[in-house]
């Protein structure tokens, strides 16, 4: 059945487009399209309804330990209130998901995972957890608090200045990548500094039975309601993946391009010797960019040649709205991956130009 999040009728209300994405519905334009999201989210503010995320919240005395075995960094190294993006490998060093792990407090942990795919990640973790206590004595358990909490993303070169007028500054001390609370039209918020878009700005955590009187309240601040389909858009334009496009379980880390999120030189870390094996033996294909030198936009699936020999797959392409033209990133054989390289693109039987450029398309403003 699909779900709604606590501003499905904000929404419906505003005459947003709604569709299925993950099993939410979820706005993906509104009647100021999209075109118009994407430059406020460039030039001013544009918040996001992301409730649909997954938010876990691991406790007890061995909680940093047990997702120290689990995921890709050492979550038990954060400092309170920081966070740190990471990857959920399998044991074949594929990606079961990406996701944020926060340190909220001593023994506690928020850990914010693609709405897609919250389900495989909570069995996959509850049975790696239940191996973990009978395998060391361990104290930790986890609760799904996603439909307890809401969560919107307030991002944009001017979403600081908005979120800490709000807040009576509270927000401002919030540092990239760490989280703190503060006070939003009278209630309790955790704000996160962290987004999907390339541009500064806050993930906001507070209770669910308060999102349509916050959501309105950024609104009427100046904040421009934007969907998924400008998510998409700016996250491309950013460089950022997309778990079951960019990345899934066939893909590791090293061949997508995140190396940086792996530390696998740990003992306690179930797949580091795996990640290990295939760092230290590289890999056949990487993920590139493409910029496209004639009309076409390249999508998902999408063919890619050198020289009349298929070379790899595109993953995510648009048109870019902030560049003004197609973008795209995919896999292709690493002799084929150095930047300027000219390929052509298959697009729905049409060849199409294009050369390999380097990510993020458009830089990221932090």
């Amino acid at each position: 059945m699909i779900r709604k999040t606590p501003l499905y009728d904000s929404h419906v209300a505003s005459n947003a487009t709604m569709v299925d994405f993950g099993g939410w519905e979820m706005p993906v334009r509104y009647p100021t399209r999209i075109l118009h999201e994407v430059a406020q989210v460039r030039e001013d503010v544009g918040i996001f309804d992301v409730s649909h995320m997954a938010r876990l919240i691991f406790s007890g005395v061995d909680a940093g330990r047990f997702l120290d075995t689990v995921l890709s960094v050492r979550a038990s190294r954060l400092t309170h209130g920081q966070g740190r993006y990471h990857l959920i490998c399998n044991d074949k060093g594929g990606i079961i998901d990406d996701a944020i792990v926060y340190n909220l407090e001593k023994d506690r942990y928020l850990l914010v995972v693609n709405a897609g795919n919250a389900e495989v990640d909570k069995q996959w973790l509850s049975e790696k957890m239940d191996e973990f206590i009978e395998r060391e004595d361990g104290d930790v358990g986890f609760i799904d608090s996603t439909d307890d909490i809401a969560m919107i993303a307030v991002q944009g070169p001017k979403a600081v200045a908005l979120l800490g007028e709000l807040t009576n500054d509270e927000t401002n001390s919030i540092v990239r990548f760490h989280a703190g609370e503060a006070t939003l039209d009278g209630e309790r918020i955790l704000a996160a500094r962290t987004g999907y878009t390339g541009e500064d700005g806050f993930e906001i955590m507070f209770d669910s039975s308060h999102a349509p009187e916050i959501w309105s309240l950024l609104v009427d601040a100046g904040a421009t309601p934007c969907g998924l389909g400008a998510r998409d858009a700016l996250r491309l334009e950013a460089g950022f993946m997309l778990h079951g496009n960019d990345i899934t379980a066939e893909h590791n880390p090293y061949e997508a391009g995140l190396r940086w999120a792996v530390k696998p030189n740990r003992s306690e870390y179930l797949f580091g010797d795996v990640l290990r094996h295939i760092r230290d033996n590289g890999t056949t294909r990487k993920m590139s960019g493409f910029a496209m030198r004639s009309r076409g936009i390249a999508r998902q699936g999408h063919r890619i040649y050198a020289d009349g020999e298929e070379i790899g797959i595109v993953t995510s392409g648009t048109h870019s709205p902030t560049l003004g033209s197609p973008i795209a990133m995919g896999y292709i054989g690493v002799e084929h991956s150095e930047l300027g390289t000219d390929v052509q693109i298959d697009v729905r039987g049409k060849t199409v130009e294009a050369e390999v450029v380097a990510m993020p398309f458009h830089p990221h403003s932090y």
